[in-house]
């Protein structure tokens, strides 16, 4: 059985290697990250260009994802690189401070309107809710604080407030100038860091288009308004990210699994494509193996249904960049195999109005291969769109997207259960042709067997887009 659900990689130092991508793409990286909060714009364009050339070599179709960084809600550096926050001390945060000024009595903060968003009585969290701190005092440019939970602190950590309610807008300066740097060169997503509501998700879409750029939008939920306004933040995206490290933070860490389950169930409801994501295996920055607790997160998050799991630091900064895409492959394929909640021949439901023909050629498609003997599925597809209406029903049953075009073969790696195949649509001329040339490229590619069942979507009109309108039922043969 194939592997369904996806797994995205973040690229970083230990990922510049070649052959370390290489070999990470062949244990079953579908889509690499590149994350826009660290480095610069040509440290993502060298990446890039490594991404391609490993795809390239290994045969693979892998997608690439560029992760905006958002607004830069973090602290600044310390003198000696960290510092140890005694419970109970005074530690003073200021926007005004040097950068690399930082020592155990004060730091400063990336962040300048921090004084604004703050008032006394707050709580303030660092290093992903590791340390803790109750303001007492807030002046112009300083927040004087008091350590509630204490611990050893370091340059540029991230900085919460419990509840959320800093008004940072979702798309900064910085941002701007990666969303340019994204259309120039033709990532497949876009992911928008801090969303509170759709307008945040709308405005980066537009940005992109107007640059030229053709990527998805990805919603990362880590803000307590974005939960708030969580199904209009659906709506006005193509994938969600459950964002589970400032997520947790904001939201409080009793309520995260239960949040996460909810935002999978809501995202793939309306639609649309879900990631999860953000510590799912920490423990492997530093081990070559994970711990039960981390494969017990991965297997629940499949489970639930996510079209895919990130790793972060795992492969971007850890020691074992490929063991760690190993090890998830290994687990998604154990919580599949295991997975309760298949639906071959099982009722198929489907509440209101479908939104269009592709929606209800797909569907239909979903069912009667639930209830028959089909070995695979093809979508002949200019879009992607047919492929991904499909991959909203569960089923153990392989969606094969056949399109000529490289960016549609790009962005349905992050799919569940749909796999991208190079074929042109419009070179057959009858047909017979069409049907004969779909047969042997399945029994090239090993997809098939002779005599096998297959469901067929298509146009009428061959490579157009959007026009998805009917389906058949044939079977494998070349005669």
């Amino acid at each position: 059985m194939l592997r369904r659900t996806k797994i995205v990689a973040t690229l970083g130092p230990a990922t510049d290697s070649l052959e370390t991508l290489i070999d990470m793409m062949r244990a079953g990286l579908d889509v690499a990250r590149l994350n826009a909060s660290h480095g610069t714009v040509e440290d993502r364009r060298r990446r890039l260009a490594l991404v391609r050339e490993a795809a390239q070599r290994a045969d693979r179709c892998v997608g690439v994802l560029l992760d905006l960084g958002g607004p830069k809600i973090r602290i600044e550096g310390f003198r000696d690189g960290r510092v140890l926050l005694a419970e109970g001390a005074v530690f003073t945060l200021d926007t005004e401070l040097d950068p690399k000024a930082g020592t155990v009595d004060h730091v400063g903060v990336a962040y300048k309107n921090l004084p604004r968003d703050v008032v006394v009585g707050d709580r303030l969290l660092l290093a992903d809710g590791q340390i803790v701190l109750d303001v007492e005092r807030v002046g112009a440019t300083t927040i004087g604080t008091r350590v509630r939970v204490g611990g050893e602190l370091s340059d540029r950590k991230g900085l919460n407030r419990q509840g959320g309610g800093f008004s940072a807008p979702a798309v900064s300066e910085r941002d701007r100038e990666d969303i340019q740097f994204a259309a120039e060169v033709g990532v497949d997503y876009l992911a928008v860091s801090f969303v509170r509501q759709a307008a945040d998700i709308e405005e980066a879409r537009s940005l992109l288009r107007a640059a030229g750029g053709e990527a998805r939008i990805v919603a990362k939920i880590e803000r307590h308004e974005a939960v708030e306004n969580l199904a209009g933040i659906i709506e006005a995206s193509d994938v969600v990210m459950v964002a589970r490290g400032d997520l947790g933070v904001e939201m409080g860490y009793a309520e995260l699994t239960g949040l996460q389950k909810t935002i999978i169930h809501e995202t793939r409801t309306h639609n649309r494509v879900v990631i999860t994501a953000t510590q799912m295996m920490e423990s492997m920055v530093q081990n070559p193996a994970p711990t039960r607790a981390e494969v017990s997160d991965v297997a629940n998050a499949v489970m639930d249904g996510t079209d895919a799991v990130m790793l972060s630091a795992e492969t971007a900064t850890g020691r074992y960049p490929v063991k760690a895409v190993e090890a998830m492959a290994e687990v998604i394929g154990g919580a599949e195999k295991y997975q309760l909640t298949h639906t071959r021949h099982r009722q198929l439901i489907i509440e209101g109005q479908f939104e269009g023909t592709e929606e209800a050629i797909a569907m239909a498609v979903m069912h009667t291969a639930n209830h028959m003997k089909v070995r695979a599925i093809v979508a002949l597809t200019e879009s992607g769109a047919t492929p991904l209406w499909m991959s909203r029903i569960r089923s153990d049953i392989p969606v094969y997207a056949f399109t000529r075009h490289e960016s549609t073969r790009r962005r349905v790696t992050l799919y569940r259960g749909v796999y991208p195949v190079i074929f042109d649509v419009t070179s057959p001329d009858s047909m017979h042709e069409l049907y004969r040339a779909l047969f042997k490229r399945l029994l090239e590619l090993q997809l098939v067997k002779k005599r096998d069942l297959v469901i067929l979507t298509k146009g009428e009109l061959s490579g157009v887009q959007g026009g998805t309108n009917s389906m058949m039922i044939l079977k494998v043969a070349l005669d």
